[in-house]
């Protein structure tokens, strides 16, 4: 799977962009919060990537930030909503208002989300409330940049979904790893994986 691409900007549209790698065009979906942030035609960039596989179509979805990924695919767990939902969603709303609203049960501000409904707004609230990426908000919210203890939790998570683990489990793992050894950067990715997989061996 595709899951970061590194390239210049071959074509620009408000939801989609063309990315060259060595050659190579991509051809990747993205939400306007990613989209604003993008240089002109020619500037090279690097985006994540999460890659959706159907039987009839592979397609790419590119984020700048790990926060609009993980929310990305977070709403793709909800009942009801796909891709193409996930992307207008997170094109409606900055990822920082979106969590606000989620904790606050913010139903008007949600709905008022292009092709988002009042019955749409009430799943997001529901499913999603207790499965925010916290490791990231405070962090977003302040306008800083995340410490290194939280990107070490995510590469353990990473990990851990590589491994055949649901993310839900392998977060938990990841979050009591961190609780038992430390979160400072010294803890290390691989000392951190090995708790975390005695955490789920529980």
């Amino acid at each position: 799977m595709i899951a970061h691409l590194r390239g210049s900007i071959l074509e620009k549209h408000p939801n989609r962009i063309v990315i060259d790698v060595n050659g190579v065009g991509y051809d990747v979906f993205v939400p306007l919060s990613t989209f604003y942030g993008l240089g002109d035609t020619g500037t090279e960039i690097a985006v994540r990537i999460h890659t959706h596989v159907r039987e009839d179509a592979l397609t790419l979805y590119g984020f700048a930030t790990l926060l609009e990924q993980e929310l990305f695919e977070r709403l793709i767990g909800v009942s009801g909503i796909g891709p193409k939902v996930a992307l207008a969603v997170l094109s409606g709303i900055e990822p920082q208002e979106f969590i606000r609203a989620i904790e606050r049960g913010d139903f008007a501000r949600l709905t008022a989300i292009p092709g988002v409904g009042k019955k749409t707004s009430e799943r997001i609230v529901l499913e999603l409330k207790d499965r925010l990426p916290r490791a990231h908000v405070a962090a977003d919210i302040a306008g800083t940049a995340p410490s290194e203890a939280p990107m070490l939790r995510d590469d353990v998570v990473s990990a851990l979904v590589n491994l055949g683990y649901h993310r839900p489990l392998a977060e938990k793992a990841a979050e009591a790893a961190i609780k038992t050894i430390g979160s400072s950067s010294d803890a290390g990715f691989e000392r951190l994986l090995r708790q975390a997989l005695r955490e789920v061996a529980k």
